[in-house]
This record gives C-alpha cells, sequence and structure tokens, in this order.
C-alpha cells in the first residue's frame, strides 16, 4: 500500500498537469468576429492550450451557431448578450470553481459586467484586450486625413446614438453628457454613472486581477484611453482625463482604487494598432502571469 502510494504521489510529481487542477479560462471576442474563427479566437485557444497544459477554454457563442454569434454581436442589446453570457458560463459543469476570463475589443467591457452582474461561478482574472470600458466617441479608422470629415460624421452618428432602434451600448458623447448618462442602455448603467450600485462595486471587488492593455496607436477606438478607462474632458474631443484623475476613480465608484492599492490593478501596453500583437508578447505578458495561475 505504501509502495503504491508513494508511486501515485512520483507519477503526479512528473506530471503535474494531470493531478493539479487547472483553472479554466473564457473568452469572449469582439464585434465582427465570432467564438470560432481560426484566425482569431481559435487561434487564441490553442495558443492558451498549449501553453497551459490540460486546461479547458470555452470560447463563448453568443447565439446557436457561429453567424449568429457574428450578427448579435452587431446587433443584440448587450444586456441581452451578457444575461446570456451568464446563462452558459453558470451551465458549464467545468466552470463551476472559478475560471480566469480574457475579452478582446467589446468583450473586454462585457466580461466587466459580467463580473459585475453574475458573481457565480466566481471569476478569478478579468483581463481586457483593447476593451473601451468609457466608450467610444468616434468610429473605425477616424480620425484619418480629414479630421472635420470625421467630426461631422461623429455629429451625426451622435443624433441617433441614443434612440432605441440604434442601442448605443457604448457610445458616449462629451458633448451630452446629461443625455448620455440617461439613455445610455448599457454603459452609464456599468460604470455606476447613474445610480450607484453596491452589488456591482462588491462583486468586482472579488476579482484577484483586472488586467487592462491598451494599443498605443489604435485607430479603431477614439479615444484609445477608454481602453483605461480615459475618456474625454466634458465639451470637447482633444483633452482626455486619464482614468487617476475622474470621478469613478477618485470616488472609487467601482472599486478600482481600492484594487489599485492592493496591486490587483494592472496596466499594459502594446505599440500596436487595435488587437495587433505578437504571440510571443501575448504568452510572455498575458498568458503566464495571468491565465496560467
Amino acid at each position: 500500500m505504501a509502495n503504491g502510494m508513494m508511486l501515485s504521489v512520483f507519477v503526479c510529481l512528473a506530471a503535474l498537469s494531470g493531478c493539479l487542477a487547472v483553472t479554466p479560462v473564457v473568452i469572449w471576442h469582439g464585434m465582427g468576429d465570432s467564438c470560432c474563427n481560426p484566425e482569431s479566437m481559435g487561434s487564441i485557444k490553442k495558443i492558451i492550450e498549449k501553453e497551459v497544459k490540460g486546461v479547458y477554454v470555452n470560447s463563448l457563442m453568443i447565439g446557436s451557431n457561429i453567424a449568429a454569434d457574428t450578427t448579435n454581436g452587431f446587433f443584440m442589446n448587450a444586456n441581452d448578450q451578457i444575461t446570456l453570457a451568464c446563462s452558459l458560463i453558470a451551465k458549464d459543469s467545468k466552470l463551476q470553481n472559478g475560471y480566469h476570463s480574457i475579452g478582446f475589443s467589446q468583450g473586454g467591457q462585457f466580461l466587466r459586467a459580467v463580473a459585475q452582474r453574475c458573481p457565480n461561478p466566481p471569476m478569478l482574472n478579468l483581463v481586457s484586450v483593447g476593451g473601451q470600458h468609457q466608450g467610444v466617441f468616434g468610429f473605425p479608422k477616424c480620425p484619418g486625413n480629414n479630421s472635420v470629415v470625421c467630426d461631422e460624421v461623429r455629429k451625426l452618428l451622435n443624433l441617433g446614438a441614443y434612440v432605441s432602434l440604434v442601442q448605443a451600448e457604448y457610445w458616449q458623447d462629451p458633448f451630452n453628457e446629461d443625455e448620455y448618462k440617461q439613455y445610455s442602455v448599457f454603459l452609464a448603467d456599468i460604470n455606476q454613472e447613474r445610480t450607484k450600485n453596491a452589488t456591482y462595486k462588491a462583486n468586482l471587488q472579488k476579482l484577484k486581477n483586472f488586467v487592462m492593455l491598451k494599443f498605443t496607436e489604435d485607430t479603431m477606438v477614439q479615444p484609445k484611453e477608454s481602453e483605461w478607462f480615459g475618456f474625454y474632458k466634458p465639451g470637447q474631443d482633444k483633452e482626455v482625463v486619464s482614468l487617476n484623475n475622474s470621478q469613478l476613480y477618485t470616488e472609487d465608484w467601482l472599486g478600482l482604487k481600492a484594487m489599485a492599492a492592493t496591486n490587483r490593478l494592472h496596466f499594459l501596453s502594446y505599440p500596436g494598432d487595435h488587437l495587433q500583437f505578437t504571440e510571443e508578447w501575448f504568452i510572455a505578458n498575458i498568458v503566464k502571469p495571468f491565465l496560467s495561475q
């Protein structure tokens, strides 16, 4: 009996991945993408599985098939998407003891909403890759060569941004802050800009780590500082207020200040355009420190 136990211990030490529980990972793609695109989320899933031996990775599909998943990323109300994601996570038996999560672009702020609204099963580490946590005021690849045209198009977009047919999930107009706070269907709620939900703050505080990756050359997100919770100063679209100088942080609406004080808030940057990074950098800076624990 003793020899058998010693043999089991030896086998475990020789193959730790088979003996120690590995924290599973949940992935949520960005707008225009899908759970299983081999060039994007499929590739990310394979990288994580290669680097974290024995890990289970659930790449969320919001819909009954890949086509629906892609379409829903554009047109399904963000709150409905998050409710569905919470249900998928809760029903996955492999996630019941906790999981790490990584969201790409809008998947970053959507997974933060999951952490705030659906604490069971527990999310352990949250990694946001280019997520727009203070929203956007612009459209892809603009400003380009003609910033005047870009500004005019943004003004036209804003005229319809808060009507029900458009569903402004995370559009924020710094020239109309009151309208944004009143009519925003998603972002103003999870950022505690209308009423303060103590449960949202308490749930986010349960994270072991909250990681935000900003792309310093981002041409898709305006302002790119939104990826670190920065946004334009009200009344203009040139000067950006950083998270540390925002009311959300100084009054600690979400508990981010408290998380920073305990070294659980992490700001990473990459010198590239939106979601453009090397596999080597991703493994060294995201997978190993935050998805392998």
